[in-house]
């Protein structure tokens, strides 16, 4: 498991409703994504598709609502809102004294196995029976995701007494927001981040361009010679460290300059995936249908399937968890914190740590320069606007209203996109498809400006529940919706997003257009209100997308976080 993270802070909103790969996480922990990049026999040629897919709407009972403006909310909101109770987040390790300091770890050292490194050591050092002033100490370890903890830490719905985070970026984050924090340890056990590239594609670039390094792939991205993934820079330590090492080489005087945006843009603009998480990211590898993506040395030393064919280029911060503390705290905790930090350092933990796979990679060096906190706010909101390089985004969301959603489920779907509203982004174009026994446009494809939007909120408003569940064709007719907005603009990058329970009843079948959706290559993200999950999830998986359970009270979270990676 890697870091899942997400930052951003502000109003609360409750449920939304769009996910994207990425990949909270979401994020984190609680969505699925499954691999299936490979073509099936199902898979008809883009030439018939058109057919095949007029053949099918044909077959739908398809009518058109009537336009109705609703209220608009045009207050902003970021990711952050949403932040769950964080007892979501468990404790790995609990304190067994009165006395004890909680630390917030990043999850590559606080999960189970070779993740779990941090957690060992804690549990040696409450056992050790570690005295300060004549009274037992001890500490507490609770797992969690880096950029979710500076999320909490930034808003001050949840401040530990300690933070380590996988790089220094968070910490630098945090440090700009005005909250107290003092390093305590630069690092706790090394490792980096670095680019994961097929041994042939590897061999092939060195050949043209000398050497392998951020410059040079961000050259052969541009120029579409490397097919390459990487995290949500919101969510990911990795994500947020190769924009940074990204921007950087486009302008290494000014990080958000308009060389460097322009650069960034260009280079985007090929980029094929972007998960939400690095365990995302590494399932979509899996497939083989990316050349590169970024992972962390660690996890990479433990995946024997990616050493024997696959090449580990370190760049940007070395990623070496340092150990922060947090908030004006008393001379006690201080210590205890320091105390702990010398008896993680001890030699016994740190080849503990070399056989987890950490403190590989000694002789390299940070290539990034310290970065203002301020300047890293300031490039996730830059990678939110361009990350679509030139290829603005149209969706289609694809509302069950169904009898079997009538109630709490319809209430919570019309919730979700009512709340979520104001993360569509301005510049894509946003359509509703509602479907039960029959499918109704209830807002055909449209820019989401104002009027957009409140015919947006005015639609939504409208949902009523009734009838059977015919939820592949409603899948069809919202297909057909985006494969006429891409004749009027071959620019746009087509998703769809299903609300559902997951049950169909009525209609056509996922075989009948399981081929269309895979030749059309429109991914397809599912949101599960008392759901069929793994239902949800086959529909999911035809295109790399994510599906989300919506029956947790952290799913706004999930659902932000995601949102920031696809709109």
């Amino acid at each position: 498991m890697r870091e899942g993270e997400a930052v951003g802070k502000g109003k609360a909103f409750f449920v939304f409703v769009c996910m994207t790969i990425a990949v909270f996480g979401l994020i984190y922990y609680g969505i699925s994504l499954t691999s299936n990049w490979s073509k099936t026999a199902s898979q008809i040629d883009v030439e018939n598709a058109a057919k095949k897919l007029e053949d099918i709407y044909s077959d739908v009972d398809v009518t058109m609502a009537e336009p109705v403006k609703g209220q608009i909310d045009l207050d902003s909101s970021e990711v952050g809102d949403s932040l769950p109770d964080i007892s979501k987040f468990p404790v790995s390790v609990e304190n067994t004294t009165k006395d004890y300091i909680e630390i917030f770890s990043s999850t590559e050292k606080s999960g189970s196995g070779n993740d779990g490194w941090l957690n060992e050591v804690a549990e040696a050092f409450n056992d050790a029976g570690i005295e300060r002033d004549g009274r037992e100490v001890s500490v507490k370890i609770r797992s969690i995701a880096s950029g979710t903890a500076t999320d909490y830490i930034r808003s001050g719905k949840y401040v530990p007494d300690a933070f380590s985070p996988s790089n220094e970026l968070w910490g630098q984050m945090v440090a700009a927001d005005g909250i107290p924090i003092q390093e305590v340890a630069k690092r706790l056990a090394g490792n980096v981040a670095g680019i994961v590239t097929n041994k042939a594609k590897y061999d092939e670039l060195v050949g043209k361009y000398g050497s392998l390094n951020v410059r040079t792939i961000t050259d052969a991205i541009a120029a579409n010679e490397l097919s390459m993934g990487y995290t949500d820079p919101f969510a990911s330590s990795t994500g947020l460290n190769f924009l940074v090492t990204t921007l950087q080489t486009f302008d290494s005087s000014d990080l958000l300059g308009e060389k460097a945006v322009q650069g960034f843009e260009t280079f985007q603009t090929n980029v094929p995936f972007l998960a939400s998480t690095t365990l995302q990211m590494r399932d979509a590898a899996k497939t083989g249908m990316l050349d590169a993506f970024v992972l962390e040395y660690q996890s990479y030393v433990n995946a024997p399937d990616l050493k024997s064919g696959y090449v580990f280029t370190p760049f940007g911060v070395r990623h070496d968890s340092p150990l922060y503390a947090l908030g004006n705290l008393s001379a006690e905790k201080l210590d205890i914190i320091e105390a702990f930090a010398q008896f993680a350092l001890q030699d016994h933990y740190q080849q503990l740590a070399a056989e987890k796979g950490f403190n590989g990679m000694e002789d390299y060096r940070s290539e990034l320069g310290k970065v203002d906190g301020s300047l890293l706010s300031s490039a996730q909101k830059l990678w939110k606007e361009k990350k679509n390089g030139s290829k603005p985004i149209a969706a289609v969301f694809v509302a069950d209203v169904s009898g079997s959603m009538d109630g709490e489920p319809l209430n919570r779907l019309k919730e979700s996109l009512l709340q979520g509203q104001k993360f569509l982004g301005r510049s894509n174009s946003i359509g509703i498809v509602s479907y039960s026994s029959k499918v109704t446009i209830q807002l055909p494809i449209g820019v989401y400006d104002t009027n957009q939007q409140s015919m947006f909120v005015g639609a939504v408003n409208s949902l009523q529940a009734g009838g059977g569940t015919a939820t592949f064709d409603g899948i069809a007719v919202a297909m057909k919706m985006l494969e006429e907005e891409m004749k009027l603009h071959p620019e746009v990058k087509p998703l769809i997003f299903v609300l559902s329970d997951g049950e169909t009843n009525e209609g056509h079948s996922l075989k009948d257009i399981r081929g269309l959706i895979e030749s059309m290559e429109i991914p397809i993200y599912t949101i599960g209100y008392n759901a069929n999950i793994e239902a949800l999830q086959s529909i999911s998986s035809i295109n790399e997308a994510a599906s989300i359970n919506a029956d947790t009270d952290d799913v706004a979270y999930k659902i932000g976080n995601l949102l920031n990676v696809q709109m």
